[in-house]
Order: structure tokens, then C-alpha cells, then sequence
């Protein structure tokens, strides 16, 4: 059985600074406390020759292959921008100065 008793569950809420009622105190009380016997029951089998996971089934990327296309005009670029110069985009200063 685990160590979480009403005391604990309300110096864990004290440092949280979190204000719990009495019910809500002794329902967290019961549900840590059974976090904790689960924690304890994976620690049992957790043993050296069982290799950590991070993911039960194997990962890798899919990658697209690479391929070269056709680059954007500088209209079609400057076409989705909300203000340009007509070769560049144009942008406010974001720390109050112009440049």
C-alpha cells in the first residue's frame, strides 16, 4: 500500500498552492495513493534486462524523395504578400524605428 495519506495530499496542495476542501483531499488521497501502487507494481518488473521504450512499436521517417521543381516568379511570390515594393516584401519595424 502506498505512503499518501490526507497530510501528504495537503502539504503537496500547500506547495502547489493549490486550495483543496476535505472531499477533494480524500478523493486525491485515494487516487495518488493508487498512481503510486501502480508506479510501484511497473517498478517491480522493470528489471535490467528488459530495455527501455519509448514507444511500443518502432518509429522511423518517411521521407519524399527529393525533387526539383519549377521555382515561383517573383509575381507569384509578391502575390500573396499584404504589402511589397515590388521586388521585395515590405514589412513595418517592429521596434518603432524606420530603417
Amino acid at each position: 500500500m502506498s505512503e499518501i495519506t490526507p497530510d501528504v495530499v495537503r502539504h503537496l496542495a500547500g506547495l502547489a498552492r493549490i486550495g483543496l476542501t476535505e472531499h477533494e483531499i480524500e478523493k486525491l488521497t485515494g487516487e495518488l495513493g493508487a498512481i503510486v501502487d501502480s508506479v510501484a507494481k511497473v517498478s517491480e518488473v522493470a528489471t535490467p534486462d528488459v530495455p527501455a521504450t519509448s514507444h511500443p512499436v518502432p518509429l522511423q521517417n518517411v521521407f519524399r524523395p527529393d525533387v526539383v521543381g519549377d521555382p515561383l516568379t517573383l509575381e507569384q511570390v509578391l502575390s500573396g504578400a499584404p504589402e511589397h515594393d515590388g521586388s521585395r516584401f515590405k514589412v513595418s519595424a517592429i521596434l518603432g524605428e524606420e530603417q
